[in-house]
């Protein structure tokens, strides 16, 4: 004889199987975010840029700018792909580029340059000649401010971010560096990041070892606006994983190459939503830090692209692969066009 399941076992079962199900159906805005969608190029733009790229920017009057450490030049192009010239255009000594880690561009048109190979960060008229050279050891990213003012990372920097004005006068220093580390050089390494800006002149810094992915923004004078850092169930054990490998090499105290989390960021001027590249992962962040969208991103054959710099605009968005080139994408978070009506 079977015996008969009590009350409570059957208002257990019930319990278990409506809390599994509730996981399939009912909180899809949270799931959501975990979600990723497939993303693929439309075309390869501006097909003569190829390897080495670090950094694409584009003027007030539609210019697009490369900055590439293959070519030791900053590469100018119109809208429609044709060449326009290379930045330095007559280089020399103290104007060429050894060594291009990051590049900005103002809305006068001057060009910025974070040259880790000469210990300076550069300054360049619209007409490619050099107007200003700033000695910092070892400097990473670099972003144009209002006003003038200039922002600086640099591996051997106190503080994350300095800012120059527009003579290349030291002007204040900030952001504190996370604890990663036991070794100073070992965890100052590892709070290298990339600078973006907007027009309003917040100053966004992405870490790009930090193993939970993670951004901080701030005003043009230091003061904290927020930080994203992600403890997602998506990211949790890569950043574990990470973690425990930071751990065996600050014992070991030996140098040792070191995968980057944050690959590359970008931000929308009009809005201030933040897109950060992580391999072939594109993550969106809305105004206040959120993460609202994650894409895998694709080239037009369906490899995978892994961004090294990002360009956001109002209609689209260029992602650099290395060495592939440049590609277009149509901007996934917004609603498709709509094909003109024949009448």
């Amino acid at each position: 004889m079977n015996p008969r399941p009590s009350r409570l076992a059957i208002a257990f079962a019930a319990t278990l199987f409506l809390s599994s199900s509730a996981c399939f159906f009912l909180p899809r805005r949270t799931r959501a975010q975990d979600m990723e969608t497939e993303i693929t190029a439309t075309a390869r733009v501006f097909p003569d840029v190829g390897p080495g790229i670090r950094a694409i920017k584009r003027d007030a009057h539609g210019r697009y700018y490369f900055l590439s450490t293959v070519d030791h030049s900053v590469r100018v192009y119109r809208v429609d792909n044709s060449y326009l010239g290379k930045i330095p255009r007559a280089p020399s000594r103290a104007a060429s580029i050894v060594y291009g880690q990051d590049m900005d561009v103002d809305a006068a048109g001057n060009v910025y340059v974070a040259d880790r190979g000469a210990n300076r960060v550069k300054v360049y008229t619209p007409d490619g000649r050099l107007s200003l050279s700033i000695a910092v050891e070892a400097p990473t990213s670099v972003v144009a401010l209002e006003g003038g003012d200039i922002a600086v990372t640099s591996l051997k920097s106190h503080d994350l971010i300095t800012v120059y004005d527009s003579h290349g006068r030291f002007v204040r220093e900030f952001g504190d560096l996370s604890d990663l580390a036991e070794h100073e050089e070992f965890n100052r390494f590892l709070n290298l990041g990339r600078l973006a800006t907007d027009p309003a002149s917040h100053i966004y810094y992405a870490f790009t070892y930090s193993p939970e992915p993670t951004v901080r923004k701030y005003d043009m004078f230091g003061y904290s606006k927020y930080q994203i850092s992600l403890h997602t169930l998506d990211i949790y054990p890569g950043a574990q994983a990470e973690r425990r490998n930071i751990a065996r090499i600050d014992l070991q105290s030996m140098p040792q190459p070191l995968p980057k989390v944050i690959d590359a960021i970008g931000v929308d001027p009009r809005t201030q939503e933040v897109w950060i590249a992580m391999g072939d992962d594109l993550m969106k962040f809305d105004k206040s830090g959120t993460r609202v969208a994650r894409y895998r991103t694709l080239m037009p054959d369906g490899e995978d692209l892994n961004a090294s710099a990002i360009l956001i605009e109002r209609h689209r968005i260029l992602l650099a692969d290395n060495p592939h080139g440049i590609f277009s994408f149509a901007r996934p978070d917004l609603p498709s066009p709509q094909p003109d009506k024949t009448k």
